[in-house]
């Protein structure tokens, strides 16, 4: 059996929507994971749920607090508008 494509737009239960969440914030993570792993890269996440809680993963270069700091800079990048 053939799935559709999932439209993205909000999902109006909130059972379901945490639900989601949470199902797509543990794949999320493990992405993370998985990304600094097989590439060699440092890979810092953060995740605030619905309700405010933070979920966090740092790769293991990025666990001490020196090589963290630059994460407080403020850091702008203009990306350009598909409309524009």
């Amino acid at each position: 059996m053939v799935r559709g494509k999932t439209q993205m737009r909000r999902i109006e239960k909130t059972a379901s929507r945490q639900v989601t969440f949470s199902k797509r914030r543990n794949g999320l993570l493990k992405k993370a994971f998985e990304l600094s792993v097989l590439c060699d890269v440092e890979v810092a996440l953060m995740i605030f749920s619905p309700t405010g809680r933070l979920y966090e993963f740092a790769s293991a270069g990025l666990v001490n607090e020196e090589s963290t700091c630059w994460l407080a800079r403020p850091r702008f990048v203009k990306v350009k508008s598909s409309a524009s």
